[in-house]
Order: structure tokens, then sequence, then C-alpha cells
């Protein structure tokens, strides 16, 4: 077997996108290149081109990745069983713990602005979103607005973003996210 076949072998999706990912973050999106990526894993960059066809393909690909997790933690906590403003007290804690604890894929979702991108980040924003808002509308108390729960959503999106680089981990800002989540949760249940 050549050696080329090999290392194409022994390099996987995982690394490619892990390395990926944190040079997307520190560099930005434009100023990275399938080279580069490569030579961060010390492979050619042929061996990058088995698994993605370009990089718009590879950052795609962490995209649905990330969007995939959020989903997925989103759907654990709503199947929770709790009393509705338990449950989505910890549906919005629960976003800003995964925004705060996996930064660089929040960065990767949210953040990163380019033309060549723009095209790849169709459904998976607007598929989480809803399931965001019916979550939100299912289990308050009063009729929330469609831009009663964007405001929400907002909100939390903000408040990750601005402890984003500033702390290290969700557990960092407890306190001050309870806070916010409490504050958020007064209008929707009149308590």
């Amino acid at each position: 077997m050549s050696s080329r076949k090999s290392a194409q072998r022994d390099l996987t999706r995982e690394m490619i996108m892990d390395a990926a990912r944190d040079l997307f973050i520190v560099k930005g999106y434009q100023h990275v290149s399938m080279r580069q990526i490569a030579k961060e894993l010390g492979y050619s960059h042929g061996a990058i081109y088995y698994h993605f066809t370009n990089k718009a393909e590879l950052f795609y690909a962490l995209v649905e990745e990330h969007f995939g997790m959020l989903e997925h933690k989103l759907i654990e906590l709503a199947q929770a069983t709790l009393a509705p403003r338990e449950k989505l007290e910890a549906i919005l804690l629960g976003y800003i713990e995964f925004g705060l604890n996996h930064q660089s894929h929040y960065e990767i979702m949210f953040l990163i602005k380019d033309e060549e991108v723009r095209d790849y980040l169709n459904q998976s924003p607007i598929e989480t979103y809803e399931l965001f808002a019916q979550t939100v509308h299912s289990l308050s108390e009063k009729q929330l607005s469609i831009q009663e729960i964007w405001s929400i959503f907002l909100s939390l999106h903000g408040f990750v973003t601005h402890y984003l680089r500033h702390v290290l981990q969700y557990e960092d800002v407890l306190d001050m996210a309870k806070a916010h989540v409490q504050f958020l949760l007064k209008d929707i249940f009149q308590s």
C-alpha cells in the first residue's frame, strides 16, 4: 500500500475539523487555506481533499456538527421531567452553557461572516432557532409573539458573545447567567 493511501486513512475528518476550527477562529475564514490546515496537521493538502472537496465544504461540516450538538442539548433539556418554568430555565441556561463551554464552536456557528460560506449556512441555524422558538412558546405561561421569542434568543446570544473569550467556561459566570435567565423568565411567567 502506498504511503499516500495510508496517510489518507490515518487522517480523519475529525482531526481535520478540529485543526480547521482553531485556525478559522484565530486567523479568520478568509485567511486560512487547505494547505495551512494540512501543514498544521503534518499532512499533505491532498490528504485533506480526500475528505473535503474545498474549504467551504469543510466549514459547512463544522457548522452542521456544531448546530447538531446544540440541538441535541436543547432536545435533551426539553425532554427533562420538570415543571414548565424549571424546564425553560434549564433550556435558557443550557444555551448559555453550550456557548461558553464550546466557545470556538459558537464562534464558527454565529460569528464568522463570509460571502463564500453564506450559501452553506442555510438550514441548520433556521432549524435550531425553530426548535428553540417552539420550545419557548410551548413552555411559556403567556402567549409570546415571534418578536418576543426572538428577543429572548438575542438576549441569550448577547450574553454569550459578551463573555466569549473573556471567561474560560460557563462556571466562571454561572451566577450571572442564572440572574440573566431569571430576568428573562420574569416576563414569561407572571409570578
